[in-house]
């Protein structure tokens, strides 16, 4: 390794703090909830096929909420300090909008369920 390449990992390390990838990790897990939680909604005429893309989008939103109140909560300094206050705000956002993508695509798909379910007793 040159001293190039060791000031970058120096610069890197220094720039990304431990309260900003967990925010960081925090902020994905909410936006796969978010990408999930909308094909569910998209294609939640078929309720076979969205129902387990509808619940995991559910579980996961809640977990990106869940995680960035948790950050949210256990760091100690201000808003541009490193400790990742706004990037778990930012997740719990987002994880809430793809928890409910997830509520609505299950709900969705219940409903029409049910309506199938009735049009073939009859």
């Amino acid at each position: 390794m040159n001293m190039h390449s060791l000031l970058f990992i120096g610069l890197l390390l220094q720039i990304i703090t431990i309260g900003r990838l967990t925010s960081i990790v925090t902020g994905l897990i909410s936006l796969t909830s978010v990408i999930i939680g909308r094909q569910a909604l998209i294609r939640s005429s078929h309720p076979v096929s969205s129902r387990p893309k509808a619940i995991f989008a559910l579980v996961m939103g809640l977990l990106g909420v869940l995680a960035g109140a948790l950050q949210l909560i256990l760091s100690n300094g201000g808003f541009g300090t490193g400790s990742g206050k706004l990037g778990a705000i930012v997740a719990m956002a987002i994880g809430l909008t793809g928890s409910c993508f997830g509520w609505l695509a299950l709900n969705r798909s219940k409903r029409i369920a049910n309506t199938a379910a009735a049009n073939t007793r009859k």
